[in-house]
């Protein structure tokens, strides 16, 4: 891809020639998409095997555990799992990523490569060497490297499942990018997301097929015993879960981190022997406090150390499941964790930032905020505090329980993992 690139450079050097021909190639390869992908498909209905990669960035935002053993389970499959460098981390923290990534992974005895041999430093070429049928994608963004893009595979089977419930009303870049028009299937969440995509993005959402999402299924599998991460306390304590986002200065500022990191030990520190407390901090705050001057990787450090040394206090960093299921309240600023939290039945308080927040929601983010509680200032987060957490006073909980049941639950009374897996079948060996 790289070298195509530099060809079109030297033989088109106007740069705003070059973007109308790349927007026209994007159209092209769009309308032609449906084709080619149905070629693709005739190809591979013949073969005993159809081999599967699943392109994975951070393990924290892996959302398809199930549908990875459905494929281990079915001897028609044979799906691996290929970390890919996240592109935006300079060479040893990136390493760092995908090193943390690939051992999540071995600890689950998946099968898994790394995309870079670290040996020899060259990158795996996943359509010479791995030669899959399928692929599926983590996240729609242009995060890795181009050899892992979408664009690198046209006459391939890919799929979309979002790592998290779509939110913001960011059209373009939730729904409309080139890669959700390209892609041969987007796995969405709910009908309210297939209407979005069916008016904003250029294929009239064709390629969606609505699932619900994956990673809410172990919320709704009553066989799943969580285990138990919390430090020990006394019987009836409370525990609380503080999730702050990572956008601090960009975009709407969300994160109330840097006005709260104080205020929240605080909070810990005077609950004491009432209340429990876990930061669950987003994968990209820390790397962004370490890049802030007024922070730093000291300070950062320490901070969560002060965390980790409280009583009553602890950091969690990894899978939040277990965390999730074990809690008894949520207070957050970021729209991934409003519809997942909804499932454990538990309350869940939404920190405003500044009220330019309140106006990037999209359709469906507007309809699950309302069945929350929420808080613009200190004094509204201490009567969710006292008053629903520790009071026992949830007002709002009968509202989130329609929610669930009018909008979230999977479709076809199964989990979305089940959609999704049957859904490929289908396609594949129709009956």
């Amino acid at each position: 891809m790289s070298s195509i690139r530099n060809t079109a450079k030297k033989f088109v050097p106007s740069v705003r020639l070059r973007k109308y021909l790349k927007s026209f190639a994007d159209l092209c390869l769009i309308h032609s998409a449906p084709l080619r992908h149905s070629r693709s498909l005739k190809r591979i209905k013949g073969k005993a095997v159809i081999k599967v990669a699943f392109f994975v960035v951070n393990g924290a935002i892996w959302k398809l555990d199930d549908v990875f053993r459905m494929m281990m389970d079915d001897k028609r499959f044979d799906p691996v799992i290929i970390v890919c460098p996240y592109i935006s981390y300079n060479g040893e923290m990136m390493k760092i990523w995908m090193n943390d990534a690939y051992n999540l992974f071995t600890g689950k005895q998946y099968p898994v490569l790394m995309a870079l041999n670290t040996n020899t430093e060259r990158w795996l070429d996943v359509k010479n060497e791995i030669r899959p049928d399928i692929i599926f994608f983590t996240t729609s963004y242009q995060l890795t490297r181009e050899d892992y893009y979408i664009r690198n595979f046209p006459d391939h089977l890919t799929c979309y499942v979002p790592y998290a419930f779509m939110t913001p009303n960011t059209y373009d870049e939730q729904f409309n990018q080139f890669f959700h028009n390209a892609v041969w299937r987007a796995f969405y969440e709910t009908p309210i997301h297939k209407e979005i995509a069916v008016k904003y993005a250029r294929n009239r959402g064709r390629n969606v097929r609505v699932t619900g999402y994956p990673g809410c299924d172990p919320f709704l599998d009553k066989s799943h015993k969580p285990a138990d991460i919390w430090k020990k306390s006394a019987a009836g304590v409370k525990r609380v879960i503080w999730a702050p986002h990572h956008l601090m200065k960009e975009g709407l500022k969300t994160s109330n981190f840097l006005n709260y990191s104080g205020i929240m030990l605080d909070i810990a520190k005077k609950y004491q022997g009432k209340l429990q407390f876990v930061l669950k901090p987003h994968p990209m705050l820390k790397p962004k406090l370490y890049q802030y001057p007024e922070w730093g990787k000291k300070k950062t450090d320490d901070y969560f150390r002060e965390w980790e040394d409280l009583p009553n206090g602890q950091v969690e960093e990894g899978d939040y499941i277990d965390l999730f299921l074990t809690s008894d309240a949520l207070i957050l600023d970021c729209g991934s964790f409003i519809t997942e939290y909804m499932f454990t039945g538990k309350p869940s308080v939404f920190m405003i930032s500044n009220e330019d927040v309140m106006t990037g929601w999209n359709e469906y983010g507007e309809k699950a905020l309302s069945v929350l509680y929420h808080s613009r200032k200190f004094e509204e987060l201490n009567f969710f505090i006292e008053s629903v957490v520790i009071g026992g006073k949830d007002t709002m909980r009968e509202k989130r329980i329609e929610f669930i049941k009018e909008v979230l639950m999977p479709p076809g009374n199964r989990s979305a993992s089940e959609n999704i897996f049957n859904g490929i079948v289908g396609e594949i060996w129709p009956i």
